[in-house]
Order: C-alpha cells, then sequence, then structure tokens
C-alpha cells in the first residue's frame, strides 16, 4: 500500500478520545454520554448555541480497555482461537447500539486495535488482523481506529489493504510514537504519532511540539497523512490557561489533528476551556492547506530547560528554545503566524513581516487570532506584541489591494 488514499483526513481529523479522562476505567455508558456531550449545542459561538461537533469535533474514539483480557486462546490474550476479538461484555454490553447512539447524534465512532493493555505478545495472525478488520467495520461499524504499537500486530500495510478490502472508508490513525513513518510515496494511514504518550504538563506539549517540525520541513506532513504530536491536554489537570492557550495554538499551527481529551460534561472545566478550542478562526488556520502544515522560522539561540515526568513517573529535562516563531502559508497569499514564549518571564518580540518565509504584501493587515480582531498597528511589517510567560500570540497576515501608506512593508 503507497497511501491509504480512502479520501478521509484531506485537513486534519478532529474529535475526542477516552484515556485522558477514563484511562481504562471507560466504559459504554461513559462513552455514551460523551457523545452526547459533544452533540449538544449548550454553550454560544457568535451568539450562536454551537456543539463541540459543529465546531467540527464529531469523532469520539475509545481508546483501550474494551477487551476482554485473559479470555482468549492458549496462544491469545484477547483472542479466540479463530482470532476473533472478545469484547469485555461488562463494560460494553452492546457495542453496535453504542456506534448507532453516534450516528444518530450525528457522530463518528473510533475504535482502538493492537491494544497496549494485555497486548497480545505471543504471535499476529492474518486471521487476527482479518477478524478485527470484520469487527470493526462490518460488525459494530465503527468510522475510525487507532492502530497502537504495543502487541505484535504492526503491520500497517496490512491493515490499510484489510479495511481497504471491506469497500467502507475508515479513518486510521498510526499510534507506532514514531517509530513507523511515511516517506514521499507510502503512507497507509491518514494521521501518524510523532512523538511518546503526552501528559498535562507545559514541558510535555513543547516536547512532542518540536516532534513535528521535521516531517513539516520534509514536506510529509500533508493532506492525508498528518504529522501528530498525540491528544490535547485541554482541561486536563495540568496546565493553566495560557499553557492551555499555547497549547491549543501550537497544534492549529503545525496541522495537527484536533482530538479533545477532556470531561465535556464537567461544567467547569467545559467553560474554562471553550473560548479556547471554540476559536473559529484558530481552527480555520488548523484546517486550511496552502503546500506547507507549520513550523518554526526564528528561535531564541537561548536554550531553557523544562521538566517533565515520562509516563513511567520518571523526571525527564528538555531543553528547548526560550522562544519559537511558528509560520503556515494560508490560502490568499495569507499567512500565520504564531509566537511562542516557552520561558518563565514576559518577552516583548518584534515581529518583522519580511521574516515570514515565503510571504509578500505590499500593504498588509493583520488579524489578532486569540483576540479576534483588526491590529491598526503593523507599521513598516513590524508588529510589537508582549507575550506573558507560556503564553503565545497568534496572527493573520494578509495582503490588502489598497491600504494606506504606512501600512507598506
Amino acid at each position: 500500500t503507497t497511501g491509504i488514499d480512502n479520501g478521509l483526513g484531506r485537513s486534519p481529523p478532529m474529535g475526542w478520545r477516552s484515556w485522558n479522562l477514563y484511562r481504562d476505567h471507560v466504559d459504554q455508558r461513559l462513552l455514551e454520554g460523551v457523545m452526547r456531550g459533544l452533540a449538544v449545542r449548550r454553550r454560544l459561538v457568535d451568539g450562536v448555541p454551537t456543539s463541540l461537533c459543529d465546531l467540527g469535533y464529531c469523532d469520539v474514539g475509545l481508546d483501550d480497555a474494551w477487551q476482554a483480557c485473559a479470555s482468549g486462546s492458549a496462544k491469545f490474550r484477547y483472542h479466540d482461537v479463530a482470532g476473533r476479538p472478545i469484547v469485555n461484555s461488562h463494560r460494553f454490553p452492546d457495542m453496535l447500539s453504542m456506534t448507532e447512539t453516534a450516528h444518530a447524534l450525528g457522530l463518528t465512532a473510533g475504535w482502538y486495535l493492537n491494544n497496549c493493555i494485555c497486548s497480545e505478545q505471543t504471535v499476529a495472525t492474518h486471521d487476527m488482523y482479518a477478524q478485527d478488520v470484520h469487527y470493526l467495520v462490518e460488525v459494530f461499524k465503527f468510522d475510525s481506529v487507532k492502530l497502537d504499537g504495543c502487541g505484535k500486530q504492526l503491520d500497517l500495510d496490512l491493515w490499510a489493504s484489510l479495511i481497504n478490502q471491506t469497500g467502507r472508508r475508515i479513518m486510521i490513525e498510526n499510534c507506532h510514537w514514531g517509530q513507523t513513518v511515511p516517506t514521499k510515496t507510502w503512507c497507509p494511514w491518514n494521521f501518524f504519532r510523532t512523538s511518546e504518550d503526552i501528559t498535562p504538563t507545559y514541558a510535555s506539549v513543547v516536547a512532542n511540539l518540536q516532534t513535528t517540525i521535521t516531517w513539516a520541513r520534509e514536506g510529509l506532513s500533508r493532506p492525508g497523512c498528518w504529522a501528530y504530536p498525540d491528544m490535547l491536554e485541554a482541561g486536563v489537570a495540568g496546565l493553566n490557561a495560557a499553557e492551555m492557550r499555547s497549547h491549543f495554538g501550537a497544534w492549529c499551527i503545525v496541522s495537527s489533528p484536533l482530538t479533545l481529551s477532556h470531561d465535556v460534561n464537567n461544567d467547569a472545566v467545559a467553560d474554562f476551556v471553550w473560548p479556547v478550542i471554540s476559536n473559529k478562526e484558530a481552527i480555520a488556520i488548523n484546517q486550511a492547506w496552502a503546500g506547507h502544515s507549520g513550523s518554526p522560522f526564528k528561535q531564541s539561540p537561548r536554550l531553557i530547560t523544562l521538566s517533565k515526568k515520562d509516563v513511567k513517573g520518571a523526571r525527564v529535562d528538555v531543553r528547548v528554545p526560550s522562544w519559537q516563531f511558528f509560520y503556515k502559508p494560508l490560502p490568499g497569499g495569507r499567512v500565520a503566524v504564531f509566537l511562542m514564549n516557552h520561558a518563565g518571564w514576559v518577552e516583548d518580540f518584534v515581529l518583522n513581516a519580511h521574516e515570514v518565509p515565503n510571504f509578500h504584501c505590499r500593504p498588509c493587515s493583520v488579524r489578532d487570532v486569540w483576540a479576534r480582531r483588526d491590529r491598526p498597528d503593523f507599521q513598516a511589517g513590524l508588529l510589537r506584541v508582549r507575550v506573558a510567560s507560556r503564553d503565545s500570540a497568534f496572527f493573520v497576515l494578509s495582503p490588502v489591494a489598497s491600504a494606506p501608506r504606512a501600512l507598506y512593508t
């Protein structure tokens, strides 16, 4: 398989997944509650009642813990002797009913295979692949799948081939943590993990963000094959408001899939994240394509140390520039620019339009994405902005057909 070519993922996928919130305590009742939470129009955008799905977050993904561990045959842990997956029916009494609930709400539903909990470590038979795909597509009628990297079912060409043979279009996530990556002619999935698992710390956010840069610069993060530094931690305890905004904006500027993971039915949490994750201008930047997925064009020569804990709880120090400027070209000759201050102090930045790659405008206008208003102070191609610690500034620069002479760059 040289490319999945299923017509899906032409823009970065958007949705929600269960792991960050429920981990291995997920069940059908909880997931159906999330589905209703994504579909309900409980909050406003521009004065209009709007759901998360209205904004694009429409795929609800089950992330591990659906399987009946230790119920398999002598060779398998959660597959029977014929390779069929065995569901924990106490947690998920009717998987088809669950996906039908998603469809009735106007959503799509995502499954999870090559599981990490009680992973299959003995052998991966063709029957296992074939039966997993049969249950994914024909029996349970899921619309997307996350293929993790824990078990023996690591053949992404085989997964893609079997899924294509069903005739149904299934969005495929390659979650091999950056160990199975695309080439110019090979990408049998729709998006691929570039990093280890994210955690709700600013250091983890910034570290995972850096793993997208190579793929952007090599042109390998592209429509139908997006680089993905893992789920959003917005609304998960650990990030303050500034860090959360920087996290979301960074995922937007590099064209990452936007996968929510917070408690959508907790009003306090939902109110906290809503102004950021419902910013339609930021989402539009994420979804746009004009030839480059987004990467840094300027950064501080000064390195700082950010500390995080890995998935096993061990401290890891991350060395990163104290600030970075990212860009992403947009249709119509426009460009989005994202200024990130990773440091523990306030920075006064000067954005020079001449330094933005492949951007030319005489004159230019500036849109402040976070404030959702135009900036009149873009004089001589320069914009001065103060950015607090771990916060960010987000702009769109646009050519203007006619403008005052003072706006010329």
